[in-house]
């Protein structure tokens, strides 16, 4: 397997879940503020709200994520550099 073709999985794995985590929730959010809203009648207040805590856990998980992302990166470089030879 050829060191850009690991490169670009590995991006393209990122990609897909980190836009993922950043739209699921904020679609969750909105739609279940909305639907509290209509229900209760107080137009914009689970809204926000919703859309608040959903930001909330999007960035812990966004911040969980790129730290387990950066380990696998280091991993990926690590594996890809040739073997250096002892200094004499």
């Amino acid at each position: 397997m050829s060191n850009d073709a690991a490169y670009q999985r590995l991006a393209l794995r990122i990609f897909l879940d980190f836009g993922g985590t950043i739209g699921v929730p904020a679609v969750l959010g909105a739609l279940l503020g909305r639907w509290l809203d209509g229900r209760y009648g107080t137009n914009p207040r689970y809204t926000i709200l919703c859309l608040m805590v959903a930001l909330i856990l999007t960035a812990i998980s966004i911040a969980k994520k790129a730290k387990r992302y950066g380990s696998e990166f280091e991993r990926l470089n690590k594996s890809n550099q040739p073997p250096t030879s002892p200094k004499l």
